[in-house]
């Protein structure tokens, strides 16, 4: 699936406060827990959770919110397909950033053991 640049745009203005509610609500009806959705947001991004709960009260973009970020040395190990997208195909840095996001709140939705989502040997 070919990725536009309207796309890109898009990803960029969206809040993450937007899509927050929606990781909670699929990692919980999944039997996850919101602090496992935090350890791996943390791991991803660096962020603690006094830092992301102020990204969520300040309603950043997406593109404020991985500007912000200490991206994680093992993040470029995020591989497959998430929203019909393959994540190592994809481009623009920002709507990768967004979609190892995606994939690692799918992964612990799906039951995935946590030291595999986190990529730890």
């Amino acid at each position: 699936m070919q990725i536009t640049p309207e796309h890109n745009e898009r990803m960029a203005k969206m809040t993450f406060s937007s899509v927050y509610p929606h990781y909670i609500t699929k990692v919980e009806s999944k039997g996850r827990t919101i602090e496992e959705l935090h350890q791996v947001i943390t791991w991803l991004t660096g962020f603690d959770e006094e830092t992301l709960k102020g990204l969520v009260d300040e309603k950043v973009t997406f593109d404020t919110f991985f500007k912000k970020a200490e991206l994680n040395q093992n993040a470029d190990l995020i591989t497959g397909v998430i929203c019909g997208y393959r994540i190592e195909e994809i481009d623009n840095p920002l709507t990768r950033k967004v979609r190892y996001l995606d994939k690692l709140v799918d992964e612990l939705a799906k039951g995935r053991k946590m030291e595999k989502i986190l990529r730890k040997a």
